[in-house]
């Protein structure tokens, strides 16, 4: 999510004594980067204007850097230029500028100032200032000159975080087109900058990277896995096995070593977990994280006077620098994002942390003095974890990227320096989404719809729920409703969105005091307008839903059991369904804000919705609404005999609201519905196929097999494959199942006969029906196995000398000699060989079982006879 800076500025102390300002604090003596400043000064001036800097964590590349570069520090002259300082954190974003607010002997707000998202502390006399890359996105796209800025600083880099990526492909953008003095320097915490140092070079080659070295202390390291083997993590869920586990190595750490411990989790309900785990410890629990109350966030990054454990997300790992700590436990875990494009699902999921990762983590207990990891896995795991963190743009929704793109002038994204390149099928789904929205044209192009909804500072779902809520509930409803989803409210306060939205108005906790700041920012962004008559819980249901127009659910169940989990269909076509006893359960539709789906899972489950009713879904997805004819081809549950079926529908996305017949259906779309039954059912069930039709099925079936082109194939996949050409004009006139079974099979599989060849005559002569045998009868060919059969009484072939070989003589008949009773006697290929040789023994075996029949010594000079002996 971008971050904008539309809150008024707030401005800070003055300078002590204006224009006399206080010393610098002699503790920017101790910062290690300080002999690295001359070099980055002189590479700035050398090269163009952009470097590198690779400074380790605490070494004070964050604050003392841009003190330098702005003038600020008179034993470090620099030209005096105006500043910005881009971080990826809030957090980072607040301590950095107090940081350098106090090594300047002042407060946020005078020669150093921030802003963030609905906060600004800023004035005449700031000459640095710190804002997050989202603010700075803002700032590139309402100026891209950047009027008044001298040099940007990209700091913590290397985390690879989508905003920080696509400021500086921006920024390297200025400096080629508008601004070539624009002084970039992207500050990284680890030394893998080649990337970076190729990306700001020029025709002289890569720009300088200028490394500082910090003042490194011993870090022992030590292997703490699990006593037993742990489950690994599924979407955002941690086997509770490691958490003790971890619980119980920070309670042992803490007694085997002084000083303070910085215990890495992978967000914030493991943190809380933990802590909960370790009440009663010798130390002070601080929870470090984003969405931390501001008092716990400064009692974490300042030396307490007790001993502390702090609990932090990976927010700790390089762009924060935590006093006093000694001792690191690391789960190892970490948080990415994931997206479900197809589905429309986003969210962060648990993954092992990358090996780079880990050495930044276990870098912390090395800060200030000699310390220890414990590391809470297996050594041999190492071989498996990533080498670095995955970038964001591989992973993320790219749909705020795309609009920022587009926006810039370059939908595509093609002609932006980015490190990789962002996925075609996220880029693409992006797009449709922005389309969706009004954002972007069929080109790409952003719309004026869609500048608006960029420079809300917002995710473009929630800027659309924002600008067209307010025209439908009212601006401060619309307002109240987005900031409520534009940070995820605590589980504590339950699902239901509606109700934690009452909750929120008369609360007074950390998260209600954030949602009331931002709130008020968004309804800044507004024209004024009166709440409608709609009621709040309607108001919430329909601005969820403008938000996520394709997480619209309806109940799959009327009245689900009590405790049980209610089922729902999402507009996407997504199964989804709620937790067992929440108050959305038996509701009849949702407006879905945040659902997640489990790996392994069949349904998404449903973690924050609101109350929603036709009516109103039907407003917030009218994008979504279709109406459409309907024919296909149905086989009830559980049934084997399908039929066709004529409706036209309405629905919106995959959901269903009407039905009725349609009489007239279009011709091509039932033709394609009875070609899905005869795919579905097969053609050998669903045709009738008399004797007539399977002997010709089968002839065909033989030249096929002996002979090839231009006998056709008719398997059941090759007729299906054909019916075009075999079932016309059977198969247009057809309406139902039973004009199907009326085919006359055998009339039309002569369509596929080679006719225009001429092959289509010689049929009876390749593969005759019947063949007349010496007696005169005329016996049926069986085509039924590999090589054609014909059974016949041995009395009725005397005097035949060989068989006649069918296909054009490529297939020898196969004959099955029957007794006089019909039974199997003999089977040869080979007639005359059998005269010779076979048939004294069958003479012998049979003649006295049959007496009135004929048994020559010499069958090939007999006469054939179907008759018997007269009798004597």
């Amino acid at each position: 999510m971008t971050d904008d800076a539309s809150a008024p500025a707030t401005t800070g102390p003055r300078p002590p004594g204006a224009g006399s300002p206080a010393p610098l604090n002699p503790a920017w003596l101790d910062l290690p980067v300080r002999a690295a400043v001359p070099a980055l000064q002189r590479a700035l001036a050398e090269h163009g204007g952009a470097a590198v800097l690779a400074a380790p964590p605490g070494t004070g590349k964050t604050t003392l850097v841009p003190l330098a570069l702005a003038g600020l520090v008179p034993e470090l002259p620099g030209p005096g230029h105006r500043v910005l300082v881009a971080e990826p954190r809030r957090l980072a974003v607040r301590a950095a500028a107090r940081r350098m607010a106090w090594l300047l002997g002042e407060q946020p707000g005078g020669r150093v100032g921030y802003t963030i998202r609905g906060e600004r502390r800023a004035g005449p006399d700031t000459v640095v200032e710190v804002v997050t890359t989202g603010v700075l996105l803002q700032r590139l796209q309402r100026d891209p000159e950047l009027a008044g800025v001298d040099t940007v600083v990209l700091d913590e880099c290397h985390e690879r975080h989508l905003d920080a990526d696509t400021a500086l492909a921006f920024l390297l953008d200025v400096r080629a087109t508008l601004r070539p003095e624009l002084r970039v320097l992207c500050a990284s915490a680890t030394s893998d900058t080649d990337a970076w140092a190729r990306l700001l070079g020029d025709e002289r080659g890569a720009a300088p990277v200028v490394e500082a070295h910090g003042t490194s202390h011993a870090v022992e390291i030590l292997q703490a896995p699990p006593p037993r083997a742990v489950r690994p993590p599924q979407g955002t869920r941690t086997d509770p096995l490691l958490l003790e586990h971890v619980a119980a190595t920070v309670r042992r750490a803490l007694g085997e070593r002084d000083g303070d411990l910085l215990c890495f989790l992978p967000g914030v309900g493991e943190i809380a977990r933990v802590a909960g785990l370790l009440a009663g410890v010798p130390a002070e629990v601080l929870q470090l994280h984003g969405r931390a109350p501001q008092a716990v966030q400064d009692a974490a990054l300042t030396a307490g006077a007790g001993r502390r454990v702090i609990l932090a997300t990976s927010v700790a790992e390089s762009s924060l620098t935590v006093p006093g700590v000694r001792i690191v436990v690391d789960s190892g875990l970490a948080r990415e994002p994931r997206t479900d494009h197809a589905r429309g699902l986003s969210a962060l999921v648990t993954v092992r942390a990358s090996l780079a990762a880990a050495r930044q983590r276990a870098g912390r207990a090395g800060r200030e003095a000699p310390g220890v990891v414990h590391r809470c896995w297996q050594q041999a795991e190492d071989a498996l974890a990533a080498p670095f963190p995955t970038p964001e743009i591989a992973l993320a929704d790219l749909t705020s990227f795309a609009l920022q793109a587009a926006c810039w002038g370059d939908p595509d994204a093609h002609g932006l320096a980015l490190p990789d390149r962002p996925p075609a099928g996220a880029m693409a789904a992006a797009r449709q989404t922005l389309q969706a929205l009004g954002a972007v044209d069929e080109q790409g192009r952003a719309t004026p719809r869609g500048t608006r909804i960029a420079r809300t500072g917002l995710h473009p779902r929630l800027a659309r729920a924002l600008l067209d809520g307010a025209r439908l509930v009212g601006s401060r409803r619309a307002a109240e409703l987005v900031a409520l989803l534009s940070e995820e409210p605590p589980r504590a306060l339950g699902d239901d969105l509606g109700a934690v939205w009452r909750s929120v108005r008369g609360g007074h906790d950390p998260y209600a005091g954030r949602w009331r700041e931002e709130s008020r920012r968004l309804r800044r962004s507004l024209d004024e307008t009166p709440a409608t008559a709609l009621p709040d819980a309607s108001a919430a249901g329909l601005v969820v839903a403008l938000a996520f127009p394709e997480r619209i659910a309806r109940a799959r169940v009327e009245k689900p059991e009590p405790g049980a989990r209610s089922p729902y269909l999402m507009a996407s076509g997504t199964a989804a369904e709620t937790a067992p006893g929440t108050a959305l359960t038996g509701l009849p539709w949702l407006a879905v804000a945040v659902a997640d789906r489990p790996a392994g899972a069949p349904s998404a489950r449903i973690l924050h919705a609101a109350a929603l009713d036709e009516e109103t879904a039907r407003l917030a997805g009218a994008p979504l609404l279709a109406g459409r004819a309907e024919v296909r081809w149905a086989i009830p549950p559980g049934g084997r005999r399908g039929e066709l079926t004529a409706r036209r529908v309405e629905s919106l996305g995959a959901l269903e609201l009407a039905s009725a017949p349609l009489s007239a259906p279009d011709p091509a779309l039932v033709r394609a519905a009875l070609l899905d039954g005869l795919a579905r059912e097969g053609v050998g069930e669903l045709l009738s196929w008399p004797p007539a039709a399977v002997a010709l099925r089968e002839r065909l079936g033989f030249l096929h097999r002996t002979l090839g082109a231009p006998w056709p194939d008719v398997g059941d996949q090759a007729l299906l494959a054909a019916a075009g050409d075999w079932l016309e004009p059977e198969l247009s006139r057809a309406r139902r199942r039973s004009a199907l079974e009326r085919i006359d099979t055998a009339a039309a599989l002569q369509r596929l006969l080679p006719w225009a060849t001429g092959e289509a005559g010689r049929l009876d002569e390749l593969a005759p029906e019947r063949i007349t045998v010496p007696s005169g009868s005329r016996i049926r060919v069986d085509y039924t196995g590999d090589r054609p059969v014909l059974a016949v009484k041995l009395q009725e072939l005397f005097g035949w000398a060989a068989a006649p070989a069918l296909a054009g003589g490529r297939a020898p008949l196969t004959v099955h000699l029957l007794s006089p009773a019909g039974r199997p006697a003999a089977v040869t290929g080979d007639l005359a060989s059998f005269w010779r040789e076979g048939y004294r023994a069958v003479r012998a075996e049979l003649r006295g079982r049959y007496p009135r029949h004929p048994w020559p010594e010499d069958p090939t000079a007999a006469e054939p006879t179907r008759r018997l002996n007269p009798r004597t």
